[in-house]
């Protein structure tokens, strides 16, 4: 790979008892390591003070002015010092988890102009409703949506050992290492260029 300093951020969604998300997020944590394009680190949303009553103001107006807990600092440092991002989520009731919502709506700026994959588990769907409805929100945050995302439909009989048991889920995780790669590179070349109009 041309660059290996390119720090990718991988978010476990998910914050409910008994939740595969650890299980999904620390596989998809080596698949990425494997790749060798990117310095990885793991958020676990459980580990964050996520309230989901916001300031008045607007995050994206207010910048570093804004009022965020102190349990969240680790958070936004993680998010803002990223190149892309790679958010692992559940499907609750054919959306994604109020945790996730609450962290990206706490942020604003930390998303924008930088590429976000997807890798989604669950039931019959593998979270693919949860997906389409993060990839409008991200939109509107100005951050690039990967076309190739992974999905892990059935994910507790469809997984052992830590490890999926489909022999092509490491190729796929490769596309869409690939991607995102490809997507990191140019945005952030963009944004040393000159600031993003938005």
């Amino acid at each position: 790979m041309e660059n290996t300093a390119h720090k990718l951020l991988i978010i476990v969604g998910s914050v409910r008892e008994g939740r595969f998300g650890p299980v999904v997020g620390a596989w998809v944590a080596g698949q990425a390591r494997a790749h060798g394009g990117f310095e990885v680190d793991v958020v676990d949303l459980a580990d964050v003070d996520l309230p989901l009553a916001l300031p008045a103001a607007s995050p994206k107006h207010a910048g570093a002015d804004y009022p965020r807990p102190a349990g969240m600092a680790a958070l936004t440092s993680a998010l803002g010092d990223a190149d892309a991002f790679v958010i692992v989520t559940p499907e609750y009731n054919h959306s994604y988890p109020a945790s996730l919502k609450a962290a990206v709506d706490w942020h604003f700026t930390q998303w924008t102009a930088k590429p976000v994959a997807f890798v989604s588990y669950g039931g019959a769907a593998g979270g693919r409703h949860a997906v389409l409805h993060l990839e409008n929100v991200l939109t509107e945050l100005h951050a690039v949506t990967v076309r190739d995302g992974l999905s892990f439909p059935n994910c507790y009989t469809a997984w052992q050992d830590g490890r999926p048991l489909d022999p092509e889920a490491p190729r796929y995780a490769r596309t869409l290492l690939d991607q995102l790669f490809w997507w990191t590179n140019t945005l952030r070349a963009g944004r040393e260029a000159a600031p993003y109009p938005g």
